[in-house]
């Protein structure tokens, strides 16, 4: 049985030694964002000069971790796509929004 779920795309991704990054865009099946505070990707950095990078999948967020984010649902992420790169030289989801 396949499931088709919508998960929000990545946009970009500036993480280039990362291995499911091809030309800015990755191509792992699903990320996850954060560890329950910061909005890393814990996903990301998979640096492995052997993967095979499918250029016929755009990755969604999967989950999302980061409870005070604006674009956090019960641990779904509600943003239209994010992106993903360097922010104070941590890889994070760059969409990022604190909640009020």
């Amino acid at each position: 049985m396949k499931m088709t779920l919508e998960m929000p795309p990545i946009q970009g991704c500036a993480i280039d030694a990362c291995a499911y990054n091809r030309n800015s865009e990755c191509h792992a099946r699903a990320i996850t964002i954060g560890d329950g505070i910061h909005p890393g990707c814990d996903t990301a950095y998979f640096n492995n000069g052997h993967h095979v990078k499918t250029l016929n999948q755009v990755a969604g967020v999967g989950a999302c971790k980061v409870a005070g984010c604006h674009f956090n649902a019960d641990l779904e992420c509600t943003a239209d796509s994010i992106t993903v790169g360097l922010r104070n030289d941590h890889i994070n989801c760059l969409t990022f929004n604190a909640s009020t």
